[in-house]
């Protein structure tokens, strides 16, 4: 019965099989960094832009903005992996479940605090 049970649970992808997230594509523009595939990496992650580029100016200590085009322009020189590390520090503590590791999260807020709810394995955790 228990061989029954384990052939037709459903097989769980590893976190790194199922959230691809694409490498920061990001430019110059004189004083500014422009993160030309900001609205694509905030799509994997599943995330409100506004949340993540908030996110990314603490990180960075800087002041930012989305543009017209979905792109996010942030003062200062930073490379690739400079965004590419805050990115991944933010999937850390925003996107992956602290208890199965699987990216099937959401944020809720509660009382003015910010808990990551695991829809995998049912997991509450403040961010």
């Amino acid at each position: 019965m228990l061989e029954r049970g384990i052939e037709q649970a459903p097989d769980i992808q590893p976190e790194s099989d199922r959230l691809d997230i694409p490498d920061p594509e990001v430019r110059q523009e004189g004083h500014v960094t422009v993160f030309e595939n900001f609205q694509d990496v905030c799509r994997e992650l599943s995330r409100d832009p506004d949340h993540v580029l908030k996110f990314l100016q603490d990180e960075l200590g800087t002041s930012a903005h989305i543009d017209e085009s979905g792109r996010a322009r942030l003062t200062g020189d930073f490379g690739a992996r400079r965004i590419r590390d805050a990115i991944r520090t933010y999937t850390d503590r925003y996107v992956l479940c602290s208890e199965c590791g699987l990216p099937d999260t959401s944020i809720e807020r509660k009382q003015g605090a910010e808990i990551l709810q695991c829809a995998a394995c049912g997991a509450r955790s403040p961010t």
